[in-house]
C-alpha cells in the first residue's frame, strides 16, 4: 500500500488541470508579447487568469504579478523593498521558510538591520514584542511572516499583524504558500503591501505562482530584459502554467468548504489515533489545536528513544508511506529542521520529529495504515 502524507511538500495535480495545460500545450504556442493573432490569443489566456484570480482574492487584476514560485516572490519582495522602498529594517521569525531566512541573512550582510520577533514554545509571534519593534524609530521597516508555518501549521493572526504594520506605517509582506487555495483571502479587506503563492501547493502544476503587491506600494523589476507582466516580472510566461495554476485556484476555491471539512475529519481521525497508541506523544506547535493550526499540517513528536528513533523515517518509507522528517526542504538535512530546533524543548529534541500533511486525496483507511505501520514498529 502507499499513501502520501506530504501535501505541505507538493500536491498531486488535478485531472482538471492536466487537461487544461495540455490543451494549452496544443493549441496555444504564441509569445503573448507578439503582437500577431498567435500572440493575441496567449495574451489573452494570461490576462483571463489574472482577472480570475483577482476575482477569488478580490483585489485588482493589476496587483497580481506572475512569476515562478513561492521563493521568487519572497526574494524579490524583501530584496525590492530594500532596493526600490529604502527598508533599513526588516522584522521576522525566525522560524520562516528559508526563502526568507536566507535571503534575510544575505540582506543583513549588506547592512540591512533584521529584528527577530519573539516567539513562545508553540511558535507563535509576541504581539508586544512585535509592536516594541515596530515602534523602535522612523526608518523605513518591513514585516515579514508568513500566514501558515510550512512544518508545525500555525497561524498567524494577519489581520491583527496588518493592523499594526498600518498603525505604524510600516510594509507588511506574507509568504501565504500555505494559505492560498485551502482559505479564503479578502485582499480588499486585508490591509497587506505583498502576498506570496505557489500553485503546486494547491494542486497545481509545479514551476508557477503569483505575487500580489497592492497597487500603492511601488517597486520594480526584480528580473530585468522585457516589459512583461506590466514591467513587474520579465521573461516569456509560461502560458500553460498560468493556465493551469487559474484553474487548480478555481476548483480549490469552489470546493473549499467541503474538502476542508473532509481533511479536517482525516486529520481528528491521525490526532485520535496517535494519542490511543502513544499517550505521551507531543504534537509540536499548535498543529495538535484544530482551532489555532491548518486543517492539513500534523507536526508529531513520537516518544521513541535510541536505535529505533533513527530507524522510524525509514521505516516508514519502506512500508510506502510518503512523510517528511520536519518538512520536505529540510528532510536531508544533517542540521535537522530550524522550526522545531526554535521550539522544541531539550528533552524534546531527543525525540524524533515527523509531519504528515493531508489533501483530499487522502482516505481514512490511509490512517488505518499508518497506525498499524506504527504498532508494528513500536513491536518488533
Amino acid at each position: 500500500m502507499n499513501v502520501y502524507f506530504d501535501n505541505a511538500s507538493t500536491t498531486k495535480i488535478r485531472e482538471e488541470v492536466v487537461h487544461e495545460i495540455s490543451s494549452i500545450l496544443k493549441n496555444c504556442f504564441g509569445n503573448p508579447s507578439s503582437s500577431h493573432s498567435y500572440g493575441r490569443s496567449a495574451k489573452s489566456y494570461i490576462e483571463t487568469s489574472r482577472n480570475t484570480i483577482a476575482n477569488i482574492l478580490n483585489c485588482e487584476p493589476k496587483e497580481i504579478i506572475f512569476n515562478s514560485g513561492g521563493t521568487e516572490s519572497d526574494n524579490s519582495i524583501l530584496k525590492s523593498a530594500v532596493k526600490d522602498l529604502r527598508v533599513k529594517h526588516i522584522i521576522s521569525s525566525r522560524i520562516e521558510h528559508h526563502a526568507v531566512t536566507h535571503t534575510l541573512d544575505e540582506l543583513e550582510l549588506q547592512g540591512i538591520n533584521i529584528h527577530y520577533v519573539k516567539l513562545n514554545e508553540n511558535g507563535n509571534i509576541d504581539f508586544e514584542n512585535l509592536e516594541n519593534l515596530l515602534n523602535v524609530d522612523n526608518e523605513p521597516k518591513l514585516v515579514t511572516l508568513m500566514y501558515i508555518n510550512n512544518e508545525i501549521g500555525n497561524i498567524l493572526d494577519i489581520n491583527r499583524v496588518s493592523i499594526l504594520c498600518q498603525k505604524y506605517n510600516v510594509y507588511f509582506h506574507s509568504d501565504a504558500v500555505q494559505a492560498v487555495g485551502h482559505y479564503k483571502i479578502d485582499l480588499s479587506s486585508l490591509k497587506i503591501d505583498f502576498l506570496s503563492s505557489a500553485a503546486h501547493k494547491f494542486h497545481g502544476p509545479k514551476g508557477v505562482g503569483f505575487t500580489y503587491i497592492n497597487k500603492s506600494t511601488k517597486i520594480k523589476s526584480f528580473i530585468s530584459g522585457g516589459p512583461q507582466e506590466r514591467g513587474m516580472r520579465a521573461g516569456t510566461e509560461s502560458v500553460h502554467n498560468i493556465v493551469g495554476m487559474t484553474k487548480a485556484l478555481v476548483i480549490a476555491d469552489q470546493n473549499m468548504e467541503k474538502e476542508a471539512e473532509y481533511v479536517r475529519s482525516i486529520k481528528i481521525k491521525m490526532i485520535d489515533g496517535l494519542k490511543s497508541l502513544f499517550p505521551d506523544i507531543h504534537f509540536n506547535g499548535d498543529s495538535g489545536d484544530m482551532h489555532k493550526s491548518t486543517y492539513t499540517v500534523l507536526n508529531v513528536c513520537f516518544p521513541i528513544l535510541n536505535e529505533k528513533a533513527s530507524m522510524l523515517d525509514f521505516h516508514l518509507d519502506l512500508k510506502g508511506i510518503a512523510c517528511s522528517k520536519g518538512s520536505a526542504c529540510q528532510s536531508g538535512s544533517s542540521q535537522g529542521s530550524h522550526v522545531l530546533n526554535e521550539i522544541q524543548s531539550n528533552d524534546q529534541k531527543k525525540f524524533p520529529s515527523v509531519r504528515f500533511s493531508f489533501s483530499h486525496n487522502n482516505k481514512m483507511d490511509d490512517v488505518d495504515y499508518l497506525i498499524e505501520t506504527l504498532k508494528e514498529f513500536i513491536s518488533s
